[in-house]
């Protein structure tokens, strides 16, 4: 039996209805700082690229849409690798090391390209097993699952929302590399409190048999961490070698390649599920391709949206002007103060007969998104007539963002520990982040190409976010039959 296999539901006493198991707190803390790592990151690199290093805005979106989709691509295998071989809690080891080494290195400029490296490599062992480590606190049809995913995900912005405060004003107001080693800070936060306080988390994430991580393990994963580097600078060489044959290829055909994967994949793992897996499995695949669409519009905040609040946002306050970094962490704070309400009213809601399934409720976030982009775009065509506008339009479209986050993605994570089977947990939730990969991928190229289309970008995604809401929405009966009441 490999390591992960079983590991999805570990059996324990009746819960107890209002507490969550001892565990969360650990993971919530672990991934407070790794996303306080990653957003801190984020929130200065498409800034950095276009200042000190002089990049076109075309390519520093480019290289942003690649690095974060990249970022979301990895999980797949890094969750196949927990799932047969390693377990969730070395892989988050693994993760976690590599990613601070990552963050490390981009404080030094000709480190970029590995640094960037490895932080895509890191959050393959970390971003899927983290999750699915969490789902495996609770049991099948715990009551209590949805609003442990909520509480994980205000940990999430929590971190996200401290980042660009403090990366934001080192990177921008004293040195750009000041700012990548504070991040670097957070995740070497992340592992300490996540290595101190194993215990609460039992035997939950372990490899079958074992009570605590051994000499053998912690070997291992010091030895698999320290293979990253040479790995990562032979994927340079190698993109060296065939990254101006992948550029030649039109859109149409490096879309295609990886959906011919991702189908590939697919039936390969057709051959090993009974006939209700395979349903649940299928409903996870549609309704993560409906979220690209999501992402792809949500994750315009590290890109154009930067860009917007940089140079077409008025930000002086008190006669002083704000980093425009400062403008990603309204997204968080609004998580931080509206995840509670939301926990109460998905747990009111869910107990009443107008309760709705999963992709119902992303639907309606995807919609919301929508509306969000239709003030962003009303307050582009001001920006391009008056030259700068006030900050209440970015913050306006800000709370729409969220609330459409809050209705799609901590329901989205709970929904794929809950439909995967439990062989396959940490590589579904590869399978969700794949999907996000793409939409990150679309953010950043999607500019350059509706350039000369006549279409503008705003608009574009505010039609495909709710459209795509609309079509999940009306798909509802369809996808609950393949759930087979599991979400």
């Amino acid at each position: 039996m490999t390591d992960g296999a079983t590991l999805a539901f570990p059996v324990r006493d009746a819960p107890d209805a209002a507490r969550h198991p001892a565990g969360v707190p650990v993971l919530f803390f672990t991934e407070m700082w790794e996303r306080f790592s990653y957003y801190g990151m984020r929130a200065l690199l498409v800034l950095y690229l276009v200042g000190p290093l002089d990049y076109a805005r075309a390519d520093a979106l480019a290289l942003y849409g690649t690095y974060t989709g990249l970022v979301y691509l990895t999980p797949i295998f890094g969750g196949w690798l927990a799932d047969r071989y390693l377990g969730y809690r070395k892989a988050i080891l693994i993760g976690g090391i590599v990613l601070a080494a990552g963050h490390f290195a981009m404080a030094f400029p000709p480190l970029l390209a590995p640094a960037l490296g490895l932080l895509v490599a890191g959050n393959g062992f970390f971003k899927p097993n983290i999750s699915t480590l969490l789902g495996t606190l609770y049991r099948e049809r715990d009551p209590r699952r949805d609003g442990g995913f909520t509480i994980f995900y205000m940990g999430i912005n929590l971190g996200a929302l401290l980042a660009p405060l403090v990366a934001g004003t080192l990177g921008e107001k004293i040195g750009w590399h000041w700012g990548f080693a504070s991040a670097g800070v957070g995740m070497l936060l992340a592992l300490t409190q996540f290595v101190l306080q194993q215990q609460k988390l039992g035997t939950a994430g372990l490899p079958a048999g074992k009570e605590k991580l051994d000499a053998r393990d912690w070997f291992q994963v010091a030895l698999i961490s320290a293979l990253m580097v040479p790995l990562v600078y032979g994927v340079i060489a190698a993109w060296g070698a065939f990254g101006a044959i992948w550029s030649g290829l039109g859109t149409p055909i490096k879309i295609a390649v990886p959906v011919a994967a991702f189908i590939g994949f697919l039936a390969w793992q057709r051959r090993s599920c009974s006939r209700e897996e395979w349903h649940r499995v299928l409903a996870i695949a549609v309704i993560g391709a409906c979220v690209i669409f999501f992402w792809m519009g949500f994750e315009q905040a590290g890109g154009t949206m930067s860009l917007f609040a940089d140079r077409q946002t008025d930000r002086m306050l008190f006669g002083r002007e704000i980093p425009a970094s400062y403008f990603q962490s309204v997204n968080p704070l609004l998580i931080v103060l509206l995840g509670p309400l939301f926990v109460l009213m998905w747990r009111r809601w869910d107990r009443s007969r107008f309760a709705l399934p999963a992709p119902a409720k992303m639907g309606l976030g995807m919609i919301v998104l929508g509306a969000g982009f239709v003030v962003l775009a009303i307050a582009q065509d001001r920006a391009d007539s008056l030259g700068k506008v006030g900050p209440q339009w970015l913050l306006l479209v800000y709370l729409l963002h969220t609330l459409g986050e809050l209705c799609l993605s901590p329901i989205g994570l709970s929904m794929v520990t809950k439909l995967a089977p439990a062989r396959l947990a940490a590589v579904m939730m590869g399978i969700w982040f794949t999907a996000i990969a793409v939409a990150n991928y679309l953010a950043g190229i999607l500019e350059s190409l509706l350039a000369g289309s006549g279409i503008p970008l705003y608009w574009f995604l505010m039609g495909s976010s709710a459209g795509a809401g609309a079509l999940l929405l009306l798909a509802t009966p369809l996808l609950g039959r393949l759930m087979h009441g599991k979400a």
